[in-house]
This record gives structure tokens, sequence and C-alpha cells, in this order.
């Protein structure tokens, strides 16, 4: 995962996969120059680029290659910490992110579990051939001949060199329609959480990124593995060792995979102005605690990757309408949320930004004296903040968001609630 205190190699997202030409400016990233690419691409097909094609080419790759700026903030002005209350609630968190960077196969994570569980995988082959990534899991009950799983919700998005565009869009994925599926586990038998896992290929240097939610009446052992294309993960997975952790350590076993965060006083727009909340900063929302099961070691969730944020946060009904925003604040972002309003059954999709791009780029490096200032309280809402509009929205009924860090974002976050049209 990125964390804001890492430096990032990526300047530009992928848009949906394909070969032609014009999706292949927005694809390339990072070193690899635009340029050089269209005119390797046109080399293979036999057409030697000509000055004015060069030119043509610069000017696309120019445009291609600009972030998606998201709205920016109409004026300056000050904001104000909203006061909340945060409560961890739900089952058990697997997260598998180290070794983030995977060497060789084996096991990358592993517990038994039982309940209400979410297991989140980020890995990236760092092989010389191509891999696969999945989640094995094995009957762990003695006393009972079958156990069945429950999936309730996830995804995982097509594996890619593009990390923000593998981010957004497993976010998409875990985020859009739920889908019940069922996995009976026989008495010392095992099965992949999903059978589609093992269809997917990641080929050297691509990244991976799967989230997926489930409930178990019975003991079952979870494993999440690399393993060598053409293997049997099950056969495999018989023989393999639990690979060593890297340095960032993000793996770990975590209770109460849900935080609900709500405040005992109501937003009034007009009264209370511009107010904020900051989400996975360690210092007004704290990151979670665990235990790495491999080894017995005390582990950080540095980010609160895999946790589910639930966020009701009440209006003064007959209050003007609120307008609510995210805005990152450290590093390149790009992620989905929900919205649901009131007692409806059906959750909006929020893209942060909009469109296939990210934002967070564009917000400078604030001084010690900022960021101090808004932990304590007070900060500045202004032209150089970047924003993903979330909505606004009248005061009818309550407002229910979901946020969850995505893979590959910077963190930490900020929502804004603020009155409409000012």
């Amino acid at each position: 995962m990125q964390k804001s205190e890492k430096d990032i190699d990526v300047h530009t997202e992928g848009a949906e996969q394909s070969d032609d030409l014009t999706m292949l400016g927005v694809r390339f990233l990072g070193k690899i120059r635009l340029e050089q690419a269209i005119s390797l691409e046109l080399g293979r097909l036999g057409i030697r680029m000509t000055l004015k094609m060069k030119l043509a080419a610069g000017v696309f790759c120019a445009l291609a290659c600009m972030p998606m700026v998201a709205e920016t903030a109409p004026k300056s002005d000050t904001m104000h910490r909203w006061e909340v209350t945060s409560k961890d609630t739900g089952g058990t968190l697997l997260f598998s992110d180290s070794p983030e960077y995977v060497d060789r196969p084996g096991i990358l994570y592993q517990d038994t579990v039982n309940g209400e569980v979410r297991v989140l995988y980020y890995h990236l082959n760092n092989t010389k051939v191509p891999q696969k990534v999945a989640v094995v899991l094995e009957n762990a009950n003695s006393e009972e001949k079958y156990n069945i799983v429950q999936v309730t919700r996830g995804g995982t998005a097509k594996p890619s060199e593009y990390y923000l565009w593998v981010g957004k869009n497993t976010q998409r994925q875990y985020f859009g329609e739920k889908e019940l599926d069922l996995v009976l586990l026989l008495k010392n038998r095992k099965r992949l959480l999903q059978s589609g896992m093992d269809e997917i290929v990641l080929q050297p240097g691509e990244l991976v990124y799967g989230v997926y939610d489930f409930k178990v009446d019975h003991p079952v052992k979870t494993s999440v593995i690399m393993y060598p294309a053409k293997a049997d993960p099950v056969e495999f997975i018989e023989k393999a060792k639990v690979l060593p952790r890297d340095s960032v350590a993000l793996r770990g076993t975590y209770k109460g995979m849900d935080r609900v965060i709500t405040s005992e006083r109501e937003y009034d727009p007009e009264r209370d102005g511009i107010v904020y909340i900051m989400l996975a900063d360690n210092k007004l929302d704290k990151y979670k605690t665990g235990v790495d099961a491999t080894d017995g070691s005390q582990t950080m969730n540095y980010g609160n990757y895999g946790v589910l944020y639930k966020i009701a946060i009440p209006v003064k009904k007959g209050a003007p309408k609120v307008q609510y925003y995210l805005s990152p604040l450290g590093g390149v972002y790009a992620g989905i949320m929900t919205v649901r309003r009131g007692r409806s059954p059906h959750t909006k999709l929020i893209e942060t930004p909009e469109g296939p791009g990210y934002f967070g780029d564009q917000t400078a490096l604030e001084p010690e004296s900022v960021s101090k200032a808004r932990e304590e309280g007070t900060a500045l809402f202004g032209n150089n903040m970047e924003l993903a509009d979330l909505g606004c929205y009248d005061n009818s009924v309550p407002n229910y968001f979901e946020f969850s860090p995505p893979g590959a974002s910077n963190l930490p976050a900020c929502l804004i609630l603020m009155p409409a049209g000012e």
C-alpha cells in the first residue's frame, strides 16, 4: 500500500484497459515516456513517425499525462474540527500486504477465523514468471462434517502495473452490487474463496488487490498464497511455507473490521459553518493494532486499509442543504465511496475523484504548523485544496456514507461538511 511517508513513482492512472493507441496514451506512466510508447507501437505496425506525427504525439502525451483535476474550493475560509465518536464493530479483518513485492511463491498470510470476516490482499508479482494469487479456505472444524462459507461482498480488479487504477476499480467492485455466494467445505478439505481466483494471472510487475467479506459458523483456516500460474493451488499449499514479512510489515489480524463514526451533536450548517472530520491520520483517527498470526508479533495497520468506515453525521432537521466533500491530504488518491439516503435499500457509488483519474498531487506539502493547527481543531478551507464532490443533500432523511482507504492511495483524508452554495 502507499502511505503518506512513501514516495510515489506514478504520475497518471490507467483508464479502462485496451490495446488501441488512444488508451495507450492514458495507460503508460512513471518512467516510460508516452512518446516512446507510441513510437514503438507504430513501429510494430510498420509505420515510421514523421516530424508532424512526432509533434502531434507530443501534444497528445502532454494532455494524456495531465492528472484529473478535482473540484477546487471556491474561496478561502476557516473550518473547524467536528467532534465525533468512533466505535469499531463487526468481525475480523485479515490483512495481507507483506511482503508487498513477492519474489517467490509461498503463503503470504494465514490465520484461522470464525464468524464475520474480511480478507484484504495486496501483492505485486516481483518474480520473472507469471504467478497467481488466491485465498484458500480449509475446514478447521473437527466436530462437523462440513462448513458453509457465505460470501456477502467483494471484488478484485484485473491485475495491472497501474496501481491507482487497480485500487479504484477493486473498490468499484467491492462497493458495487452485493452478490451472495456459498462455499461448501467438507471435513479436511480445501477450496478457493472464489473459483475465479485461479483464472487470474499476474504477469511480472503486475499488482493484484482484492477485498472480500464472508461469514462462517465454524472455524476456517484462511490462507493467502502466491503460486506458479500452472500449479494447482490446493496441491501447492500442502507443501508451501509462510514467507517472511518485509520491513513495512503490513499484515495481521485485526478485531473490529468496521468503524462507525457519528456525533452526539447535530450539525447545523447555518450555525456551524464549514467543519471537517479527519480519516486515518493516526492522531484524531487512530490506526488499528493487531497480531501477525504467523509469528505472534504485534502489528499496526498503517492507513487502516481494509477497515470499512460507516459515517453518519446527524444534521438539524429543517436546516439548509449540506454540501459534502472528500479532500486527500497525504498525496495521490483514487477510490470509491457510497452514500445511502434514509431507509432506502439503494446505495450510490461516488468516485473520488470523478472520472478515470486521481487527485491529491496538486496539494502542496504543508508546514508542520498547519497540520498541528488542524489536529487542534482549526484548518483553512481554500483554493489550494483538492476536493471530490460527494453531493449536496437536503436533510429530510439521514445520509449514510461508506468509506474505506483504497489500495495504492495515500492518507490521511478529510471529510468536509459545509452550507450548500458557499
